[in-house]
């Protein structure tokens, strides 16, 4: 059994950028905190900042096979996005602090950790019932949410096997209280079972009583995130009855449809309907984060080049049918997809300055869909697997006639026969009758949610080895079990005693 391992957070939390609305409240004493907090609307207010308003995209996508070397002629023209960029796409450790990089996520997602400790504290102190349910489940989804994401991408993929001594990172449970509080990073296995029990106490707690659904966590959210981590345990029956609650009893009128709604509209408006668009049904929950990647997601060198384009989107799909994602790009120099939109706060009308804010699509129905499908399909239930991949290539898809274009499931096993047993190895293995629908399923995903940070995770999960190439033919390698797998813990908190994860 892993050693837990103490360590200083102080410095972490002390990156907490509270709600303006609350500052004066969260300076104050604890228990004048929680004092202060003493109605539903304050709680409520509260809750608004206990999401990570920070992208991870910017980081993960290069890390990923969604990337390409471009060449010298490609430039982000923004310094730090270069540095990012270059060394991520190397699975090289970087302590930058700027947004769109690791340690900004950490900071942020511990802003938010922090925020949801308060609600939960001050719920207490006011004893909690029946009016403030609705808040507590809130606030514990928040702080499950949080730590999920963090334990994603700074430790290594969920184990049964090894999560009890691979390094998990602290689950943060109290409001701060006393200066310098020690804190447990743990191990994985500790932080899934709070993650969990945070997970199971909050959904039935939770009701759509939001004036902007899309940015909190609704019942249908709640469900589609349960899904997501259950799917990382593998535990395949709560991934159908989560995904199938979130998905409701008409699956395919919530899923985005590409083909009618998107295919149809300019650059500008796929860019506002995909990410910022609250009325979209697909968006089960959104963020909007401090962040540049708008502006140099589509010339970073590490990024599409044609090589990925070809790959992912100009070959068609399994179902015989171009995709109708439209790539925009004069060369693949800046070959993109439109899936976001900057949103910029002046702070100085007369400078001329203020901050750059991009909405990103944190929970989706696509997303839930193809969970609900592998899930299946590791459980042999292969007819229902292919209905759910019939029905996201459906809205997918150009010239799509549900006459002739529905694929079976005998289709599917034959489209991948042969395929590699050794390309994904998660830790609770894949029955050989199953693999041709995984298979099937995630190189659906790695298209349909290109630059949406989503293939990192699935890459992670199913322990691929990857293989990055620059512009002069040179190869490198992120074996299987690789260390670097594991996203470097921030300098800031090493120096606070908490130890790195090992490369």
């Amino acid at each position: 059994m892993m050693k837990n391992i103490k360590f200083n957070i102080i410095k972490v939390l002390a990156f907490v950028l509270l709600a303006s609305s609350c500052n004066d409240v969260l300076d104050e004493t604890p228990d004048n905190r929680i004092e202060a907090l003493d109605t539903p609307e304050k709680i409520a207010e509260l809750l608004v900042g206990a999401y990570p308003d920070a992208a991870y995209v910017p980081f993960l996508e290069p890390m990923s096979d969604n990337a390409g070397d471009k060449g010298p002629s490609a430039d982000t023209g923004i310094d730090f996005a270069t540095t990012l960029n270059k060394r991520m796409y190397f699975w090289d450790d970087i302590n930058d602090t700027d947004d769109d990089t690791p340690t900004n996520y950490w900071n942020r997602a511990y802003k938010a950790i922090a925020q949801a400790n308060q609600a939960l504290a001050s719920i207490e102190a006011l004893g909690g019932g029946s009016t403030y349910n609705a808040l507590k489940g809130e606030a514990l989804l928040c702080r499950a949410y949080a730590h999920f994401m963090l334990v994603s991408i700074f430790s290594k993929a969920y184990s049964s096997a090894t999560a009890s001594t691979d390094m998990g990172i602290p689950y943060v449970t109290k409001p701060e209280t006393v200066l310098l509080a020690k804190y447990e990073r743990g191990n994985v296995a500790q932080v899934y079972s709070q993650i969990q029990n945070d997970i199971e106490t909050g959904i039935p707690l939770i009701k759509d009583e939001y004036n902007v659904p899309a940015y909190h966590f609704t019942k249908r959210a709640a469900h589609a995130f349960a899904s997501r981590f259950y799917l990382n345990k593998g535990d395949w029956q709560k991934v159908i009855d989560h995904s199938t609650e979130a998905l409701g009893t008409n699956a395919l009128n919530v899923l985005r449809n590409w083909t009618t709604n998107y295919a149809p509209k300019t650059y500008s408006e796929q860019n506002y309907f995909y990410a910022s668009s609250t009325d979209e049904p697909a968006n089960l929950l959104l963020v909007s984060a401090s962040s540049l990647y708008n502006r140099f997601h589509y010339s970073a060198r590490y990024q599409m080049n044609s090589a990925i384009a070809s790959k992912l989107f100009f070959g068609g799909n399994i179902s015989g049918n171009d995709w109708s994602f439209g790539i925009y790009g004069s060369s693949d120099l800046y070959y993109n997809i439109p899936k976001f939109q900057e949103y910029f706060k002046v702070t100085n009308q007369a400078a001329g300055t203020g901050n750059a804010f991009v909405t990103y699509v944190l929970l989706s129905t696509d997303e839930v869909l193809l969970n609900r499908a592998e899930a299946y399909a590791m459980l042999g239930q292969f007819d229902k697997a292919t209905t759910d991949i019939n029905w996201s290539l459906s809205v997918k898809s150009d010239n799509y006639n549900p006459a002739t274009d529905v694929l079976t499931a005998s289709e599917i096993a034959t489209l991948y026969q042969g395929f590699p047993t050794t390309t994904y190895t998660p830790f609770y293995g894949i029955p050989g009758a199953s693999l041709p629908f995984v298979a099937a399923i995630l190189d659906i995903k790695q298209t349909i949610f290109y630059n949406d940070g989503l293939r990192w995770f699935d890459i992670k999960r199913h322990n691929v080895e990857l293989t990055h190439t620059d512009i002069l033919g040179n190869s490198y390698k992120l074996p299987k079990n690789d260390n670097r797998r594991q996203v470097q813990i921030p300098e800031s908190a090493q120096s606070f005693g908490i130890p790195q994860n090992p490369r």
